[in-house]
């Protein structure tokens, strides 16, 4: 386990709810990945995310699913693709990804906090 955080270091962090609104295989990543666009609403709008999600999902199952993702990192290039966000998730019994999210739908772009 990490060091401990301050208050403000958690408030830094920008953990919002969206909407996948397309999904797509990724074979050029480096490990299996599936490209996401996902819609924060309002001010933030549509950001894509690369996340390794082939045990559990596929793109189809994907779309229209809300996700909790963090909005505030910087940008990475992965296999020439701008990941935007980074959609959370807890590995399963054998380290593969389950997404998190809400237990019921609520607006695109809200904040966790």
């Amino acid at each position: 386990m990490g060091g401990q955080i301050t208050t403000e270091d958690f408030e830094r962090v920008e953990i919002r709810v969206g909407t996948v609104v397309d999904a797509q295989p990724f074979p050029e990543a480096r490990k299996p990945s599936i490209k996401l666009w996902v819609d924060f609403g309002g001010v933030i709008g549509v950001k894509r995310s690369s996340a390794q999600l082939t045990v559990h999902y596929t793109p189809d199952r994907l779309i229209g699913r809300q996700v909790v993702a963090v909005v505030n990192f910087p940008p990475r290039r992965i296999a020439g693709f701008e990941s935007e966000v980074l959609v959370l998730g807890v590995p399963d019994e054998n380290g593969a990804v389950v997404l998190l999210r809400p237990d019921f739908k609520v607006p695109d772009g809200g904040r966790m906090y």
